[in-house]
């Protein structure tokens, strides 16, 4: 079976995809293909429908071909009228959003399927009206008004009249805090459903795990391979580096995870033996690893949580001071993480099928992740006693799912708030 080029890999695909979605312009374009096909294939059945069957309809209204260009025309203008101001308001709450909340939340807005909508709505409704407009005929010898069509082109312009009443109500909502970190804590448990999606982990807890560093005899022999351009790594693709290493008869050793930030000094990942591979071999190996402008958070649970992180921070600013919303974030990362911790790590090595050795990976700590985001926190929300007192409390409800070695991290974190904000025990 011939190998895929690189850039048609499954990880590739799935980002490509991802940008398409965060993308504003993907769905109006679908929708305004969708009205392009619409209006040739209701002129075209105009063409052949004869005039007592437009009488039979009741719903249609049967105009000239001065009326149905006046309604028409009334149409296409009024709607690309309507999506300038809509676009200009959309613009608006990004801007509010970026300053008042973070520029990494711009991507929420922008895949926003709400926005989308509408914004598809007024500039399909506009070409549609267009392109039928084009077919009405007038003068004599040579007269054609598209009922149907026309007929079709007011029910647009009822259903975009209803979808900006929707988008002025979305829109409002959409800017709350309270709307946008139940967003964040969505995504997030999806990301912790997806990663981590048994309980009990890959495989039994007792399984004895192999050696994860490499050895003399690998470290002679061994080839690093570098990334080509600078970035974060956004997506690692397993099972193409588990397939990549099976069928070079290899041990990936790698360097890095989804979030970390590569140039093409670092080292991505080591194989060993390194006489195995060729150009061709680690341009393959690269492809198994995204390598984007920003991080996301398809794979990189760190990034998820830093988005509620980063809104509590600029809460807690001197300019801000909302210790209210900074607490909502305390407890929407403790949801996120209580979620976590009923989840099993998955080992650091990964086994093919015959039970060899082929994949070493950088693995996720819940510790870390929550000493981490829970730090960052701190750090701005020591001088204010309800900020200290919602951390404490979550510490505290968060030590009580999670392991003994775990929960040694937690309460060092929680001990040291305590001394630093003179704050009482819970």
């Amino acid at each position: 079976m011939p190998r895929l080029p690189n850039f048609l890999s499954p990880g590739r695909l799935v980002a490509a995809w991802d940008r398409l979605r965060e993308s504003f312009w993907f769905l109006p374009a679908l929708m305004a293909a969708g009205a392009i096909a619409l209006s040739f294939g209701l002129t075209s059945l105009d063409a052949v429908v004869e005039d007592r069957t437009y009488r039979r309809l009741d719903w249609i209204y049967l105009f000239g071909a001065e009326g149905a260009r006046a309604i028409l025309s009334a149409i296409a203008s009024s709607m690309i009228t309507v999506a300038g101001l809509t676009f200009s308001i959309t613009m608006l709450t990004l801007q509010l959003a970026s300053s008042q909340f973070g520029p990494r939340l711009l991507r929420n807005f922008l895949r926003d399927r709400g926005n989308q909508l509408v914004l598809g709505t007024f500039i399909a409704t506009f070409l549609y009206c267009l392109l039928v407009l084009r077919t009405v005929k007038g003068v004599e010898g040579s007269s054609f008004v598209p009922h149907i069509s026309v007929a079709v082109g007011i029910l647009m312009s009822i259903a975009s009249l209803a979808v900006l009443i929707y988008f002025i109500h979305h829109t409002a909502h959409s800017i709350r805090v309270e709307t946008i970190l139940a967003s964040l804590a969505d995504e997030t448990g999806a990301a912790i459903e997806r990663l981590f999606p048994e309980k009990l982990g890959q495989e039994p807890p007792d399984a004895p795990e192999p050696e994860r560093s490499i050895t003399p005899a690998d470290a002679a022999t061994a080839r690093l391979i570098r990334p080509e351009r600078s970035g974060y790594v956004q997506m690692v693709d397993g099972d193409a580096l588990m397939n990549r290493a099976v069928e070079l008869d290899i041990v990936v050793y790698l360097a890095v995870g989804p979030g970390a930030f590569v140039t093409p000094d670092d080292v991505l990942m080591t194989v060993a033996p390194g006489a195995r591979i060729d150009a061709a071999a680690a341009d393959g190996l690269r492809a198994a690893l995204v390598i984007g402008a920003e991080r996301t958070p398809t794979q990189d649970l760190a990034f998820s949580l830093r988005r509620i992180v980063e809104i509590a921070q600029r809460a807690l600013s001197p300019s801000v001071n909302d210790p209210t919303t900074a607490i909502y974030c305390i407890d929407r990362l403790g949801e996120a993480l209580a979620r976590l911790a009923e989840r099993r790590m998955p080992a650091a090595h990964r086994l093919d099928a015959d039970g060899h050795l082929r994949v070493v990976a950088k693995t996720a700590s819940f510790g870390v992740l929550a000493h981490e985001a829970f730090a960052a926190v701190a750090r701005y929300g020591m001088a204010d006693a309800d900020v200290v007192r919602a951390l404490l409390h979550t510490l505290g409800r968060l030590a009580d799912r999670i392991s003994p070695a775990e929960r040694g991290v937690l309460a060092g974190l929680a001990e040291t708030i305590r001394r630093e904000a003179g704050a009482g025990p819970l």
